[in-house]
């Protein structure tokens, strides 16, 4: 049964606390939170403050997803306001290594983003040390944007990495991710999946939550 991320990107801002108190009622386990800087992705969404009010909001798993240059600059601050996993871009993280080391030196759960055009197998030297590996099923920055075919193969070679180097890493794919392809990530080797619009745009969110932990 797959892990469900409902991504807070896709929530309505004038009445976050109703949609973080639905989600509390929900069989969500995590929370997704998406930073953008408008530098590494053409988009700017919400910082520490939005994080830290999430925090008081609710006991969930907040999954923060750093789209971001330079994200070493923020992660001891991202970790008082409460995130519990950090993720990272391989594109953006110049030294990968002493990123992942300091986020996990704060206590926090590691992960690293791939986008679509980056290939599985750059993080074959590192893969053991990561808690998460999140393959981006769209190009980042936007939500609401129709899921790259290509992710599958993707899962699937990441899945063999990971079995190859004997790592316990979770899978995690973000973008166009709803009940109509949930199942068959999960059976692919996604663990954790990623959902905006399926969730915050459905009559019933509750209801679309439980579909997708089907598999």
């Amino acid at each position: 049964m797959p892990i469900i991320a409902p991504s807070v990107l896709a929530a309505d801002f004038g009445n976050l606390q109703r949609d973080i108190e639905m989600l509390n009622e929900s069989a969500a386990e995590w929370i997704h939170l998406d930073v953008m800087d408008g530098v590494f992705v053409p988009n700017i969404s919400y910082g520490m403050p939005i994080i830290k009010t999430i925090d008081d909001l609710t006991e969930k798993v907040l999954d923060v997803h750093l789209m971001i240059v330079q994200p070493e600059r923020y992660i001891s601050t991202f970790k008082e306001v409460g995130a519990d996993v950090l993720t990272v871009h391989y594109e953006a993280s110049t030294h990968l290594h002493r990123t992942i080391q300091a986020i996990k030196n704060e206590g926090m759960k590691a992960g690293v983003a791939l986008n679509p055009h980056t290939p599985v197998h750059v993080l074959e030297d590192i893969i053991k040390e990561i808690d998460l590996l999140l393959i981006m099923s769209v190009n980042p920055g936007f939500g609401g944007q129709k899921f790259i075919q290509h992710t599958y193969e993707k899962i699937v070679q990441a899945a063999e990495l990971i079995d190859k180097k004997n790592a316990e890493v979770l899978i995690e794919v973000d973008g166009g991710v709803g009940p109509g392809n949930a199942a068959q990530l999960s059976q692919l080797g996604a663990d954790v999946l990623v959902a905006g619009n399926a969730v915050f745009s459905a009559a019933n969110p509750l209801d679309v939550i439980r579909e997708m932990m089907k598999n």
